[in-house]
């Protein structure tokens, strides 16, 4: 859905000047295609939050907001199409949401300098702002979920992990081998096996993979997982009677799609985030007057809540706060995609910041700088009870291994930019 919403001037220059044009957020939605149930939320939650600034607050800075939507299917291809369709529109920010349509367009959004957030997915090494630019990820990265996995598993095994099994089961894309490195090194340091099973696109055929699992008998497994392949695996887990509470899952496999078709038997199931669940905060009462119930919802009202739908929200309030900063950076309302990535540079979120959005800790403190483009990389996790149908934060949003994240991170940075001629750019 794009949502064309009304030119407003600042109250100061509205009799002076000329109206100012909208802050334009392209939306690389996919409602269609095999992902829809993970996208569909998504891109609900990240346009709503747009209309509640522009219905309560008249837009950010007194601008309104334009949400415009491409629908991409998942599909690589055509969200290269949609970035070349939509750049020219007065685009601020691209949120791709695909690591693959991510890849393709970090070069060309450099080149054309506009900014991506790839919130938690994307080619992680683009933390090193020293040498993507254009790039930010933050809050966190896949090799942060890596290392909060293994993390909260040393919590509660005293701090020791050495000789445990476990097994990764992952998307067999681009997307799904982004952990393995990270992984291996974090098995080298802390002593546990690990085995790795790949699932191919679009992941309904796991027979071989868990009855690999039932007979090695590991520990813990590991899921770097999307869509239906998420569902799958759950009840896969659940056929083999696998603990669901040695069962995590990538923030991209913990959403009500994937524990639902399994019932009473995904009680348990775990996943990391990088943000909290539920609609116990202010914010969500705004949203109710000012969008559900004014019916000016992206869609049918019934995702608000919903994990995708708060990542989704979640992505749009850092993408306006990051728009706020460029607007005082800048000294003027109608920013610049250059303006824009000035923001998200300076972006620091505070507590403080996010209780007076009516979102008190909904996502972990972090700030970005010129050469820290991934923010504080804190992970938290989730766990689904199936009673209720609810998830709920079990842990705080807590610190992953930097000495091994920071050495992969500049291995990785370093060689792209010697095979694309990049100097580093800060002091």
């Amino acid at each position: 859905m794009k949502m064309k919403l009304a030119t407003v001037a600042l109250g100061a220059l509205m009799a002076a000047g000329p109206a100012l044009a909208d802050l334009t957020f392209p939306s690389l939605s996919y409602r269609t295609g095999p992902y829809a149930a993970g996208g569909i939320p998504f891109a609900d939650g990240y346009a709503d939050y747009f209309t509640l600034l522009n219905e309560r607050d008249g837009g950010i800075g007194g601008v309104k907001a334009n949400v415009l939507e491409c629908e991409t299917g998942y599909n690589t291809e055509k969200g290269v199409e949609c970035y070349e369709s939509t750049k020219g529109q007065g685009a601020l920010v691209y949120q791709p949401l695909s690591t693959g349509i991510t890849y393709q367009l970090i070069p060309k959004a450099t080149a054309d300098g506009i900014a991506i957030h790839s919130m938690g997915y994307g080619r992680t090494s683009a933390k090193n702002g020293n040498v993507f630019s254009h790039v930010f990820n933050y809050p966190a990265n896949y090799w942060d979920g890596a290392s909060g996995a293994v993390n909260y598993l040393l919590e509660i095994n005293g701090g020791d992990i050495k000789g445990k099994k476990i097994a990764l089961v992952y998307h067999n894309s681009a997307y799904g081998k982004e952990p393995i490195r990270t992984l291996e090194e974090l098995s080298k340091k802390h002593g546990f096996d690990l085995s790795t099973l790949p699932v191919d696109h679009p992941g309904q055929e796991q027979k071989s993979q868990w009855l690999q699992i039932r007979r090695d008998k590991p520990d813990y497994v590991l899921m770097w997982g999307w869509g239906v392949m998420n569902q799958v695996a759950v009840q896969e887990a659940a056929n083999i009677r696998f603990p669901m509470e040695n069962f995590i899952g990538i923030w991209w496999s913990g959403s009500e799609n994937d524990v639902l078709p399994a019932g009473d038997a995904a009680n348990g199931y775990k996943a990391l985030t990088f943000h909290n669940v539920g609609t116990a905060f202010p914010l969500f009462d705004d949203l109710q007057k000012y969008v559900i119930d004014a019916g000016k919802a992206a869609g049918a009202g019934d995702q608000v809540g919903t994990v995708l739908y708060n990542r989704g929200l979640y992505a749009a309030m850092l993408a306006a706060e990051a728009a706020k900063k460029a607007q005082e950076i800048s000294g003027k309302a109608d920013i610049t995609a250059a303006d824009m990535r000035d923001g998200m540079e300076a972006l620091e979120m505070t507590e403080a910041k996010m209780a007076e959005l009516g979102l008190p800790n909904f996502g972990p403190t972090f700030s970005v700088s010129c050469g820290n483009h991934g923010g504080d990389a804190l992970v938290g996790v989730t766990q689904w009870d199936a009673t209720s149908k609810t998830w709920s934060l079990i842990s705080d949003f807590k610190p992953t291994d930097g000495d091994v994240i920071g050495a992969l991170i500049e291995e990785d940075s370093s060689a792209y930019a010697s095979e694309n001629n990049i100097s580093p750019r800060c002091n």
